[in-house]
């Protein structure tokens, strides 16, 4: 199944997984919700979401994701710089393709969707973008282009911001387009500060530690997946760069 937008998944008459991923975020993004992220908030409002739906397992489903980023990255290309016309991906699985017993699971599998594509992919990493995850302003390449990738599970359950419904989610974002509302600006810094404060509200422990300022050099790939808790140390990145 190629992209398909959000106007067209409300639209959907016939109750399957993919109409039940709509109505879970429905539940979250619509109010009197107070799901933290304005932003992700806004986007629903506008009908500005995209969806590629991953229904194989391992390889065979990393292999359609890839088909349908690549897709995505080319409709970002032509973005026109305003924040009201940005249209997020949501990468969905279902429970055939990603179904574990343990958050750690989910998250693993998240990265090993990252791993296949950087392996797979067609396009050179960009040159000015370093090639280590423990470096600052590392983030993940694909298609030429830097990403934000978020990790949401269902088996999150104190942070609940982090809790998209049934299905694991990744949401995917170019990152300029954080750099743009959320930068290292007076404006940024009241938009992060905003937002994190929604986050304590509405997620059963204080917000992460581990968001930090891409644009300071504060590591990226911490924050694309997140523990219940807030951790005070933190094992290696699984992600490896290929030879």
């Amino acid at each position: 199944m190629a992209l398909i937008t959000q106007r067209n998944l409300s639209r959907m008459g016939v109750a399957n997984w993919q109409k039940a991923t709509f109505d879970d975020l429905a539940e979250r993004l619509t109010p009197p919700s107070d799901f933290p992220c304005t932003f992700s908030q806004n986007a629903f409002r506008r009908e500005l979401l995209q969806f590629s739906f991953i229904d194989a397992p391992g390889e065979r489903g990393f292999q359609t994701g890839a088909r349908d980023l690549l897709q995505y990255i080319a409709n970002c290309r032509q973005w026109d710089g305003r924040l009201d016309s940005a249209k997020p991906l949501l990468m969905v699985f279902s429970e055939q393709a990603a179904n574990f017993d343990s958050l750690e699971q989910y998250q693993e599998f998240g990265w090993q969707a990252l791993q296949s594509w950087h392996e797979n992919d067609p396009t050179p990493w960009p040159g000015d973008v370093p090639k280590m995850p423990s470096k600052p302003f590392w983030s993940f390449c694909f298609g030429g282009v830097q990403l934000f990738v978020n990790m949401s599970a269902p088996l999150h359950k104190r942070r609940r911001s982090r809790n998209l419904g049934r299905h694991f989610t990744l949401v995917i974002n170019p990152r300029e387009r954080f750099d743009l509302v959320a930068g290292d600006t007076p404006e940024g810094e009241r938009v992060r500060s905003k937002i994190r404060a929604r986050s304590t509200a509405y997620d059963e422990v204080p917000h992460s530690p581990l968001l930090g300022r891409y644009q300071k050099g504060e590591l990226e790939w911490i924050q694309y997946a997140l523990s219940e808790g807030n951790l005070a140390k933190l094992s290696d990145c699984p992600f490896q760069m290929r030879d």
